[in-house]
């Protein structure tokens, strides 16, 4: 292959395989540089500026490399992503600063042991991110081809063997498309009327039997298989792009146990050892699976920028450009097209049934690269498919239809003080509030951060209450934050507190509303997940604050809002606050405190 046949997508594959292969190889050390996805950023900043100023024949090679000498021997990766024949000159590798060189020997593996997750790292808007998962993404969506042909028989490439080029169906067309998802999750968007709810979250839509609305027509080389179809035809392709970002992760997790029951662990979230300089990860269920909140939204991270970049035309983003943007105010300009919303643009970029068959493909073609995988050998079809509904019916279900909740230790909450009271689950009531004061929304992690830090001050230091007062708390950002949480009992409605959970807005919503996705969290997506869990009634109540104590909390057209919503009660009459200017300082706490000290 000619030096001149290489174009800047090879480039950009050549530098991903840096961070995912040649720095395994490094010798063991301990990175002083914090587990941030900043980090991550500047070592692919960091590559791209030398890949700028040398012969791309030179980047090849390092890919070319990396491959070879990394020690991994992961056949179902080297199937999908490493049979590309690079016939180069050896050359030296561009070499990253020791610093960097460290932090990414140490993220780009994940793992779990012991109740600790390695290989994650902690983004600007708060969530923890699973770094291996992310970067296969992006490299399968820069390799464009992403249909593979699942080998019929056992002739597939077992492992240790050399892979060549799997059969790859059509290459996806090089023009972009609109994100996922993006105007229902857009945070700048408010409504008047939240009746009409999601179409890609409704629990009907998350049953694998059905199909979710996509926003947007899906990848024209992804073949889309209807229910009837996963559940009476072998699949014959697989997407590479879903393979090494979620199938293979949930097929083989779902292994493990019977497919009758819940997975225990998944989705399971966890605390930095300091936020300002986070360094280990400790999960908060010790029974946790490998498929953690982390890896989960790497997972979902990998697949959403990997499809963007298949669909981008040349010249792509660099890739640290690129990030830089996702994790920060969005793609290309999009709002909608970051981290704070992947959970939404994730159920809009596949349906249940594609993915029950990209599982169910993933199975097969393990099955085939490995006959001799110990939870894979001797499996029927039969078995495999039922993993693979069960699976895929756990993550549309559990994680999917769910709202991304930052934990207690994510926005620095200090302990609470004295014994909580146990709640007496499910309960039969959802309380909604706004918090008045801090009246502006927050859109920003460190914001809203800042914002619950201020809460639980005021609540603890000038009400004497034990904790902040409301179970969650609600963002602009895209996240809800965990104040009290599901099991205790709150102060957040007086004379009410063991009969239901509080959700506050953050803001003033006595004349404007809170955005359309902060109002979807609570009206639909919050108690569905709550119901289904065992937490909620089915048949529970949802009231506002003054209904039920003299104030004009949630605000009148917060309030004029809430009942038009399904499960409102509007024989509760609304009680006449006794004094705006007193109700105002019950709700008020102090100033915001600085979004610093977070650990």
């Amino acid at each position: 292959m000619s030096p001149g046949s290489w174009n800047s997508t090879m480039v950009v594959q050549g530098i991903v395989w840096i961070l995912l292969r040649l720095l395994l190889c490094l010798e063991p050390g301990t990175a002083s540089l914090p587990f941030l996805m900043d980090s991550v950023i500047q070592a692919l900043a960091e590559l791209e500026q030398k890949a700028s100023v040398t012969e791309v024949t030179h980047t090849a090679t390092v890919w070319r490399l990396s491959a070879q000498d990394s020690g991994l021997h992961d056949p179902l990766h080297h199937f999908l992503l490493e049979g590309w024949n690079l016939e180069t000159t050896k050359l030296d590798s561009p070499a990253l600063s020791p610093e960097l060189q460290g932090l990414t020997k140490e993220v780009a593996q994940h793992g779990v042991h012991s109740g600790q997750e390695y290989g994650v790292v902690l983004a600007p808007d708060g969530s923890t991110v699973a770094v291996e998962p992310l970067l296969a993404g992006l490299e399968a969506g820069l390799q464009g081809h992403r249909v593979i042909k699942l080998p019929l028989d056992s002739t597939a490439t077992p492992l240790g063997a050399r892979a060549t080029f799997p059969d790859v169906g059509a290459v996806v067309p090089d023009v972009r498309a609109s994100s996922p998802g993006r105007r229902d999750a857009s945070p700048d968007v408010t409504s008047a009327d939240v009746r009409a709810v999601s179409p890609n979250v409704r629990a009907t839509d998350l049953d694998v039997g059905a199909t979710f609305l996509d926003v947007r027509a899906p990848s024209p080389d992804v073949p889309v298989t209807s229910s009837s179809d996963a559940k009476a035809k072998s699949p014959t392709t697989v997407d590479r792009l879903l393979v090494v970002t979620l199938a293979r992760g949930l097929g083989l997790a779902y292994l493990q146990r019977p497919q009758t029951q819940s997975h225990p662990g998944l989705g399971a979230e966890g605390c930095w050892d300091k936020l300002s300089h986070p360094r280990n990860f400790t999960l908060l269920d010790p029974e946790a699976s490998p498929l953690t909140t982390a890896f989960l939204n790497g997972a979902l991270d990998g697949a959403l920028l990997g499809d963007y970049l298949s669909r981008a035309p040349e010249p792509r983003p660099p890739l640290s450009h690129l990030l830089s943007q996702y994790y920060g105010a969005g793609v290309a300009g999009d709002p909608g097209l970051r981290s704070n919303f992947r959970r939404q643009n994730g159920a809009a970029l596949t349906s249940a049934p594609t993915l029950t068959q990209q599982v169910w493909g993933t199975l097969i073609l393990l099955q085939r690269l490995e006959p001799a995988h110990p939870q894979l050998q001797g499996m029927r079809q039969e078995q495999l498919v039922e993993v693979a509904t069960h699976a895929t019916k756990e993550f549309t279900e559990a994680f999917l239809g769910c709202p991304a909740i930052h934990p207690r230790c994510r926005w620095g909450a200090l302990p609470y003080r004295g014994s909580p009271t146990p709640l007496r689950l499910p309960l039969g009531f959802l309380y909604v509030h706004h918090t008045y004061l801090p009246a502006l929304p927050c859109t920003a992690f460190a914001r809203c951060a800042a914002n619950m830090r201020s809460m639980q001050s005021f609540h603890q230091d000038t009400r004497g209450w034990d904790d902040i007062g409301y179970s969650f708390v609600v963002g602009s950002d895209g996240y809800v934050y965990e104040g009290r949480g599901w099991h205790w009992v709150g102060a957040h409605t007086r004379g009410q507190n063991s009969r239901g959970f509080g959700v506050a807005f953050v803001g003033n919503y006595t004349a404007q509303l809170p955005t359309e996705a902060a109002l979807r969290t609570v009206s639909d997506v919050l108690p569905r997940c709550a119901v289904r869990a065992g937490l909620l009634k089915p048949d529970y109540v949802l009231l506002a604050h003054r209904q039920l104590v003299s104030t004009n909390c949630p605000g009148d057209a917060l309030f004029h809002l809430l009942s038009t919503w399904p499960h409102f009660d509007a024989n509760v009459k609304p009680r006449t606050a006794r004094r705006a200017s007193r109700s105002s300082k019950r709700k008020s706490p102090p100033p915001t405190l600085p979004a610093t000290n977070l650990q």
